[in-house]
């Protein structure tokens, strides 16, 4: 398995797993946009983009996002990429394939999140400095 599908899959299940705690506490200049266009390419491959703002933490942070269409329920992992926290604006993109025949061209809704791998103990915990949920409209390219 590629490390970066496998890191993308761990993503997406740490973001879904711990969507319902959102960014407790977290700082209000820390954000994460998504673009209004998606793209889907031919053979499948989802390209998501938008921006994000983040402070130092005290593990490596990410930007990972997650697509549905017509069933909210069925959320598509697309991609996860590391964060530079400088508390700049930094942009993002991240890329993945869904199931064959999954995902089509037309409204969908992407849900991302700046979300960092803190240590503790055994295994690290997520910590979320940012979510947000977006619909967008994905084009063929």
């Amino acid at each position: 398995m590629h490390v970066r599908p496998a890191l993308a899959a761990a993503l997406g299940a740490a973001a879904l797993l711990c969507a319902a705690v959102g960014p407790a506490g977290a700082d209000p200049s820390e954000t994460v946009t998504v673009d209004t266009a998606g793209h889907l390419a031919s053979d499948g491959t989802v390209t998501l983009s938008g921006s994000y703002r983040c402070t130092a933490g005290t593990g490596t942070v990410f930007v990972s996002s997650s697509l549905s269409q017509s069933d909210a329920q069925v959320k598509h992992g697309i991609g996860g990429s590391v964060a530079q926290c400088d508390g700049a604006e930094h942009r993002w993109r991240n890329t993945g394939k869904a199931d064959s025949g999954a995902l089509r061209t037309g409204p969908a809704h992407v849900q991302a999140t700046l979300m960092e791998l803190r240590p503790s103990g055994i295994a690290p915990l997520p910590a979320f400095h940012a979510v947000t949920d977006q619909d967008i409209t994905l084009d063929q390219s």
